[in-house]
């Protein structure tokens, strides 16, 4: 019984050497690194979501987002049925966001994770309108897949899933007007506002005047744009205001600071 009871000691002392030689990884240099305790402080690299279009086709999308210096975590495609490529992994920056800035952080590459959907964007007629092109019922139900499920992953907040439009509304549209938010906050995916608090906005707005750009400025702030600050209606914030009216008011998304514009910003939570 003493020499069962031994070699059961031995048998346990070398599994339990074993063991801790697996927490141990060889590092740089031969250096060894203990990786058998996990601190609890810790949290997702990814706290914004961008989506994007391309303006482009499939091919020409694929190549600027897989050999050249811009690129994207994930790209839909817009074949019958849409492909989703992975083209970089989450826990990496890709070069989506480039110049940008969203509830005060900037720079966006390092927090985020980028979606790019194949869609030629927009063009300009001879008589001085666009056309913007619609997103495929296809590409829109994967797009919504994928919110879902990094969102949930990384705790994303509703707020923090935007437009390229919204982080850099002085040089990109994108997503564009024709880009369903609304569908996406039904399904509690994105931030949006109460019909009923827009009414009573609209009530009182009606009542006591639109208010001043200041009040323009400082409400686009509140809810996470970068806006001058200066009390004039500029090209800048015209951009800005164009940029909000493209997520919540797509049907006239001229820029201008008017009484339903107003009102609909003063309900966003």
């Amino acid at each position: 019984m003493t020499h069962l009871t031994t070699a059961w000691r031995r048998f346990l002392l070398a599994a339990s050497v074993t063991l801790l030689a697996g927490c141990a990884a060889t590092g740089p240099e031969g250096l060894r690194i203990d990786r058998s305790i996990e601190a609890t402080g810790q949290g997702s690299r990814a706290q914004f979501l961008v989506i994007h279009y391309t303006a482009t086709d499939r091919d020409r999308s694929l190549h600027l987002l897989s050999k050249e210096k811009v690129s994207s975590h994930y790209l839909v495609t817009d074949d019958t049925p849409p492909q989703v490529y992975q083209l970089v992994d989450e826990n990496r920056a890709a070069w989506h966001a480039g110049e940008s800035q969203w509830r005060g952080r900037t720079f966006l590459n390092a927090s985020s994770i980028g979606i790019e959907i194949v869609n030629p964007g927009f063009t300009d007629n001879p008589d001085g309108t666009r056309q913007w092109y619609p997103f495929s019922a296809g590409q829109i139900d994967a797009v919504t897949k994928l919110i879902r499920d990094i969102t949930q992953r990384h705790g994303i907040a509703p707020q923090d899933v935007v437009a390229h439009s919204d982080i850099a509304p002085q040089r990109k549209q994108d997503p564009g007007p024709l880009f369903p938010w609304a569908d996406l906050a039904a399904q509690g995916l994105v931030r949006w506002y109460d019909p009923a608090a827009v009414a009573a906005h609209q009530v009182r707005f009606a009542r006591d005047g639109v208010p001043d750009v200041a009040w323009f400025q400082t409400e686009l702030t509140r809810i996470g744009y970068a806006v001058p600050r200066h009390g004039m209606f500029d090209q800048a914030t015209r951009n800005v205001i164009a940029a909000f009216q493209m997520r919540y008011r797509p049907q006239d998304i001229a820029g201008q600071p008017d009484l339903q514009t107003a009102a609909i910003l003063a309900a966003v939570q």
